[in-house]
């Protein structure tokens, strides 16, 4: 599918979000529509919940340039801050998953935590 100019303007935060863009001939229907000039364009199809934390994960690391456990420990602050900023913290477990990826204890990603909360 050629990249429409609104269809390449978004794709960044498509692609950061783990969705995907497809012909509006292959809508379901949870799909959301992108119209442009009143003619749907294409539609957007969400990721399943499942695999969330995982592709949070996967952006922190792309966008701090290293894997969770290679970090400096500032970074792992900041990580976390990304982390949480993302809303990751919401889903069950990931405090502990968290943890498991950057090769620290649960303590430790709660300690991070409440210092940005404090």
């Amino acid at each position: 599918m050629s990249d429409h100019p609104v269809i390449a303007a978004v794709r960044p935060v498509l692609d950061a979000m783990g969705a995907t863009v497809h012909p509006v001939e292959d809508a379901e229907p949870s799909d959301l529509p992108i119209t442009w000039e009143g003619n749907r364009i294409a539609v957007v199809r969400l990721p399943p919940l499942h695999g969330a934390l995982d592709r949070l994960i996967d952006g922190v690391e792309r966008d701090l340039g290293a894997r969770l456990p290679d970090l400096t420990r500032e970074d792992k602050q900041r990580a976390i801050r990304m982390l949480d900023d993302r809303g990751a913290f919401i889903l069950r477990r990931a405090v502990e998953d968290v943890a498991d990826a950057m090769g620290v204890s649960r303590i430790t990603v709660y300690n991070y935590l409440n210092a940005i909360h404090r």
